[in-house]
């Protein structure tokens, strides 16, 4: 870490950002007062692009719309991402909104109108009609090392504009989504994320945006999770082109189960568990394949399935209208499926 605090520091007074500090270098002070700058600069940078995000609710009972005319109210985080007002924030901040508003940096309100949804990764796209906006700029997450400096901005129960700091925890992890599904490279952060966070940015020290937050750990301290930034670029670019984000379907439902030894063995199979099929919708391309309950699915399309989250990694845009082979255990033999994926419905 010495290094890169050395060159901010040095960066900063060629630049003439701001008086010498006076401490020696290499001494606690001198770096404190580094870390500090890092801090201040990327906030600095990326605040006047995170947006307050209130919402409207419709009022749910058990689950389901309720017809009375009260409402819940929420409050979010955002990011703009382009100067013509799209902004980026969580699914679970957007989802069954009645009414939304944005609050920017600068203070003026808009209505804002969803662009795009996707519960699966818990990112959605809104935009704003204004002018005179600033855009994040984008870093790339696969860069990111385990340790490295990493300030959140939000607006946590409402008080906008709260600067946290911390590290990267891990990376790589996965998170389950409202969906089901499982958000793959997710980072974990140990920089304070509270209730209204969700959807703002997490920084690098250089102020470039490197994740989503979306998550915490209730009644844990410093376990918290964003959206990598290369997913959510993906994510918002299919979300602004067609509203949706592509996925195939099978038409399927079941449950993981353990394969017994013997079976794993007399097939040489690559996995010791599969996804077990327990109900099969009418009219679906799984229907048409002839897959059957009970039917224990191993492989598709030559990949072995250990998992309906193997399964979901492999059933994307590109496989929709693809035929491809489902291989899987029925009873005591092992058989090979000629399958069709469908595009997935909207839920």
């Amino acid at each position: 870490m010495k290094p890169e605090f050395r060159l901010i520091m040095g960066e900063a007074q060629e630049a003439g950002e701001g008086p010498a500090t006076g401490f020696a270098p290499g001494t606690d002070d001198f770096l404190l007062d580094a870390y500090s700058r890092a801090v201040i600069s990327a906030a600095d940078k990326a605040s006047p692009s995170v947006v307050n995000i209130s919402v409207a609710q419709r009022a749910r009972w058990k689950g389901r719309a309720s017809s009375s005319p009260g409402e819940a109210q929420g409050t979010g985080s955002g990011l703009i991402f382009t100067g013509d007002g799209f902004i980026l924030t969580n699914s679970h901040v957007v989802q069954n909104t009645k009414k939304l508003e944005v609050t920017l940096a600068d203070g003026r309100s808009c209505q804002a109108d969803i662009v795009g949804d996707d519960p699966d990764t818990d990112l959605a796209v809104v935009r704003i009609s204004a002018t005179e906006l600033t855009p994040a700029e984008f870093g790339d997450s696969h860069l990111l090392k385990v340790g490295q400096l990493v300030i959140a901005v939000g607006n946590p129960y409402g008080f906008q504009c709260t600067v946290t700091a911390g590290v990267i925890s891990a990376l790589g992890r996965s998170l389950r989504s409202s969906s089901g599904r499982l958000i793959d490279d997710v980072i974990q952060t140990d920089a304070a994320l509270n209730p209204g966070n969700s959807g703002g940015p997490l920084l690098t020290s250089a102020g470039d945006v490197i994740g989503i937050n979306t998550a915490i750990i209730l009644m844990a301290q410093g376990l918290c999770f964003a959206i990598a930034i290369n997913t959510a670029k993906f994510v918002a670019g299919r979300l602004i082109k067609h509203g949706k984000v592509k996925r195939s379907y099978l038409g399927v439902a079941g449950q993981n189960t353990p394969l017994h030894r013997r079976v794993v063995r007399f097939f040489d199979l690559p996995v010791e568990s599969g996804f077990m099929v327990t109900f099969i919708e009418s009219y679906s391309s799984a229907k048409r394949a002839g897959l059957r309950e009970g039917d224990i699915i191993v492989g598709y399309c030559g990949h072995p399935i250990s998992s309906v989250d193997d399964l979901h990694t492999l059933l994307t845009e590109e496989q929709i209208g693809v035929k491809n082979t489902l291989t899987v255990i029925r009873r005591t033999e092992k058989t090979e499926l000629v399958i069709v994926p469908e595009e997935r419905k909207a839920v």
